[in-house]
């Protein structure tokens, strides 16, 4: 008999780092894929997508509305709640023998600690990383102690998910995800960019991504304000801005993207979700990545350009040198912008290091999901230190 596997998705961007994974799951013969789908993917003000899972091929098992109309800490509560009801009937009903949950997001720990009372094992990617600035960083090592397989994208993760009790044999540094596309995807050119976004796309321009950080940083307004402040000082520049999250501030963002874009219509483009080929496409054909979510720390390096990272909702994550790390003040992000485009983080001809692996991951996940062999009774791995007085 077949393993079911079921794999959470509620973001357009943890969709997208899942693609392949969910692709070889689909194909593999001894494996069936079950999808639940939830969170900003069944909202029309973040731009409905679960219609591209679907036009990609992908049958949705499960469908759970969860997410508020709201941009507040209590609407964020309520929606979790939402989720964790919604999610005890889904997972009743598919009864999977693994649930596959990427990185740390509050719909992930919903449906995390919904596992886990139901007792279906889950294997948690993208575990034992840092980021400072954002409540994620808390939920995130919550997630790791809800779940039993650990798919890290790095040693130093690794590493830190042991040192958070979990056993070494129940923990693989397979490298970052959102990598497979490195080795599996065509590009698309710019003019196929600019027909797809019905706007002419032409070099040079920047790809703009900017979160709420939820962890003591002052106004996400005045920081986005400043942002826009300093991309003001690059007229020559195009701008794609994307949405942000569904996060505590979220919705402030997207009013002053939109307001941003009537002010530029002919320099500036929004686009709620872009999709991974679109946003890949984008990324890998820019002068530089500006805002502060985390592809700009772990995808955009891969393709050789630079990222200008913006405050602390990154803090804490292993880097590589093309992340030119600014605080959210115009005149701090003018000068990220101005070493990023030229080159100024590097030696001439210098090949930056890139941290998290070469792409090969779904594979290694497969072979995880093979080999588990679950025992809900999970014991606490004790390392060997010296007491601390």
């Amino acid at each position: 008999m077949n393993s079911k596997i079921a794999v959470f998705t509620g973001t357009r961007a943890e969709y997208g780092l899942l693609f392949w994974l969910l692709k070889d799951i689909k194909n593999d013969p001894e494996l069936d894929l079950q999808l639940l789908v939830s969170g900003t993917h069944l909202s029309p003000e973040f731009g409905n997508t679960f219609q591209q899972i679907e036009a990609d091929g992908f049958q949705i098992d499960e469908k759970v509305e969860m997410l508020l109309s709201s941009d507040s800490a209590v609407g964020t509560v309520k929606s979790m709640g939402l989720g964790i009801i919604g999610f005890s009937d889904a997972l009743s009903r598919l009864n999977p023998d693994l649930l596959i949950v990427l990185g740390d997001r509050f719909e992930a720990l919903a449906i995390a600690q919904t596992a886990l009372i139901m007792q279906i094992p889950i294997l948690h990617i993208h575990g034992g990383e840092i980021t400072e600035g954002a409540f994620d960083d808390s939920i995130r090592h919550a997630i790791t102690k809800l779940s039993y397989l650990h798919a890290t994208s790095t040693d130093e993760s690794r590493q830190r998910v042991i040192q958070l009790g979990e056993s070494p044999d129940r923990v693989k540094n397979v490298g970052a995800i959102g990598l497979e596309y490195l080795n599996r995807l065509t590009l698309l050119t710019l003019e196929e960019l600019s027909l797809t976004l019905d706007f002419k796309i032409k070099k040079p321009f920047f790809v703009v991504t900017y979160h709420a950080a939820t962890n003591g940083e002052k106004n996400a307004i005045e920081s986005f304000s400043a942002l826009l402040g300093a991309i003001n000082q690059f007229p020559s520049y195009q701008v794609i801005l994307t949405y942000p999250n569904a996060d505590e501030g979220g919705r402030e963002i997207i009013k002053k993207i939109e307001q941003y874009v009537q002010m530029n219509p002919l320099r500036v483009i929004a686009i709620p979700s872009l999709g991974q080929l679109r946003y890949l496409s984008l990324i890998s054909q820019s002068s530089a990545v500006i805002g502060n979510s985390s592809s700009g720390i772990i995808e955009v390096p891969a393709y050789d350009v630079p990222t200008v990272n913006i405050g602390s909702r990154q803090k804490g994550r292993l880097a590589a040198k093309s992340v030119i790390n600014v605080a959210p003040i115009t005149a701090e992000i003018i000068e990220g912008i101005t070493v990023a485009i030229a080159r100024g983080y590097k030696e001439e001809g210098e090949v930056v290091y890139h941290p998290y692996g070469d792409g090969d991951v779904s594979k290694k996940i497969i072979k995880m999901i093979k080999s588990l062999k679950y025992n809900p009774s999970k014991v606490f791995y004790n390392i060997n230190f010296k007491e601390v007085k």
